[in-house]
């Protein structure tokens, strides 16, 4: 495991919401992030389908964490999300990558995948900016 990976995963359990709902950390790379998390039926909404706000958390958090493996500690500054499809199965994948970065900022792309009988379907897109945390407040 490397120092990146641990690091990314002391942040993780970190997070109270992150730990309630089962997040994982699959792969932490300068330059990309995968995290997954199980699907749940206290995740859905009324039809059946993932919250889009829980498809949006993941969206973000991978986002953030593509962003922070460049920058070192960071926040979301801005981000948006396309729906594509509801969200359904047994797992939901993010996978984000950084488009662009400078000293303080990084530009990334977010995929979530939605995993039904082994099979990953897209179900959202997102970019954001990803913001480095000023040490000195």
């Amino acid at each position: 495991m490397t120092e990146l990976f641990e690091f990314g995963m002391k942040i993780l359990k970190s997070q109270p919401f992150s730990v309630l709902i089962g997040t994982e950390l699959e792969v932490f790379e300068p330059g990309m992030a995968t995290l997954s998390i199980p699907i749940q039926d206290k995740l859905k909404q009324q039809h059946g389908f993932v919250h889009g706000g829980v498809v949006s958390y993941l969206a973000d958090n991978a986002l953030t964490y593509a962003g922070g493996s460049v920058l070192g500690d960071s926040v979301t500054s801005e981000y948006k999300i396309n729906y594509l499809r509801p969200a359904l199965g047994e797992k939901l994948i993010a996978r984000a990558s950084v488009v662009s970065s400078g000293k303080t900022q990084a530009v990334c792309q977010c995929k979530v995948f939605a995993v039904a009988n082994g099979e990953e379907r897209v179900v959202a897109l997102a970019q954001g900016t990803i913001r480095k945390v000023n040490a000195q407040k």
